[in-house]
């Protein structure tokens, strides 16, 4: 009697660099230069609002009214642009304040309500403002806006005049507020700190502390509505001066940083990098053109809303004498030889086979009394096949921060001309080819989806399956 034995594939961690994977990383976004960027002037710090964008921008006023400070700088101010479909958008308009003429207004983020706006200025308003040799810093203003205003203006309780504060971002449920400060005690020149919403008021600013901070600058902080915070650093290791990172709680600490791969960071700055509930689109600021212009980008991650469960190819295997036991009395052998080159002895065994084919199966029994030997006692042809599948070979379950190898190597789709395998691990990464090396930096179930496209037929189409299997990330004790 032969019956199958469950199927358990071991894969090795492997100490494989972070470079290893990158090479197999396709990029994760597109990315488009915004038309209503000047192209003279700067325009900066996106923020996504009902139909448009929020940004701020140094543009002058009119053809012949420019805004500067009272020390000649170039002041910026919030303007809105609506996006009338994918390809068109509407001239932007200026939000103004009373604050719009002599000082700067922004960046900026929008409450829950919609109508709460969180922005940069600078404290000092009254006529001290002017004098040329006075260093008037940086605060967080709230206001509220009202089709092409932004009224009821007031100070941020944590302002101060011997530091800047600025560059706001809250939370999704407005109970945490995110900013960059160069108050004391921090880890380098700009460090982010948050504030938490406790009985409708602000707590005291709190460090992220020096895995997240850097000895450099930290700044234009992003909570995305999915708890990753994004940030800009031009700590070392980066593409250009200033980079995109993002981090995000595991276990209540911050994760090391994550840089983000081109075509969202560049050579130049990119800072101010925002994303849409669903991650799949959003905007940041590069100076790569020039100047300082917002582009938005475009996920390029795909993720099969309905996708195949994996079926386990199984080739292990019980084989077992049935008449052992009626002779019981006599003093038997059982040679079993498998088909494959492989030999067992005994009444009952096991035997796993490396993969598919037709093995025929024989049982030698052996007299241990009169030696005589009985070749082929039983015989049987053994037809092993694989699913008609995409195949993930990956383990059921590793260690949090192990590099592992996941191959599609086992893929049995015949007559397949396949000319891509995509990988994405449930985790907003993906990488292509056959076999591809990858790193869980959070515990928890992941959901691989693994699709396999063949080459264009003649007619122009192609054909494409989807399998998926769950792993399990496990915590670092």
């Amino acid at each position: 009697m032969i019956k199958r034995l469950s199927h358990i594939i071991f894969l090795v961690a492997l100490l494989i660099s972070p470079d290893t994977y990158a090479q197999q990383q396709p990029p994760l976004f597109k990315i488009k230069k915004m038309p209503f960027n000047t192209g003279m002037f700067s325009e900066i710090s996106p923020v996504i609002f009902r139909d448009g964008i929020l940004f701020c921008s140094s543009r002058r006023f009119s053809a012949i009214t420019d805004r500067t400070s009272f020390d000649g700088r170039r002041l910026y101010n919030i303007y809105f642009v609506e996006e009338k479909d994918t390809s068109d958008w509407s001239k932007p308009v200026e939000i103004k304040s009373r604050r719009s003429s002599y000082f700067n207004n922004g960046p900026l983020c929008v409450a829950p309500d919609g109508r709460t706006v969180y922005f940069s200025s600078e404290i000092e308003t009254s006529r001290i403002a002017s004098k040329r040799n006075f260093t008037n810093h940086i605060g967080i203003f709230t206001g509220v806006i009202s089709g092409d205003r932004l009224d009821s203006v007031r100070p941020f309780k944590y302002n101060s005049t011997q530091y800047d504060i600025g560059q706001p971002s809250i939370s999704n449920d407005g109970k945490y507020l995110y900013f960059a400060s160069d108050m004391p005690g921090g880890q380098g020149k700009s460090d982010l700190y948050y504030c938490e919403l406790v009985n409708n008021d602000w707590t005291e600013p709190v460090n992220l502390g020096s895995v997240v901070n850097s000895p450099g600058t930290e700044n234009y902080p992003f909570i995305s509505s999915t708890g990753r915070l994004y940030f800009s650093s031009d700590r070392p290791g980066g593409d250009g001066m200033l980079d995109v990172y993002y981090t995000f709680m595991n276990y209540g600490k911050w994760v090391s940083p994550i840089h983000l791969t081109e075509p969202v960071n560049s050579p130049y700055d990119d800072f101010a990098f925002v994303s849409a509930g669903d991650q799949q689109t959003g905007y940041f600021t590069s100076s790569r053109s020039g100047n300082d212009d917002i582009y938005k980008f475009t996920s390029t991650i795909i993720r099969k809303a309905s996708c195949d469960t994996l079926v386990e190819n199984y080739y292990c295997y019980r084989f077992e004498e049935e008449n052992a036991v009626k002779f019981d009395t006599i003093p038997f052998r059982y040679e079993w030889r498998f088909g494959d080159g492989e030999k067992a002895t005994g009444a009952v065994v096991e035997h796993c086979y490396k993969g598919p084919g037709t093995y025929q199966v024989h049982l030698d029994v052996v007299n241990l009394i009169t030696n005589e030997v009985t070749y082929n006692e039983k015989s049987e042809t053994l037809e092993l096949t694989a699913e008609v599948q995409p195949y993930i070979s990956a383990p059921d379950s590793i260690p949090q921060g192990s590099m592992i190898k996941m191959s599609a190597d086992s893929t049995n789709l015949p007559g397949w001309n396949i000319e891509q395998y995509y990988w994405n691990f449930g985790d907003e990464t993906i990488a292509v080819g056959k076999d591809v090396n990858k790193s869980y930096m959070r515990p928890g179930i992941f959901n691989i989806q693994l699709i396999v496209s063949t080459r264009p037929m003649p007619d122009g189409t192609k054909r494409e399956a989807c399998v998926s299997k769950n792993i399990i990330v496990i915590k670092k004790p």
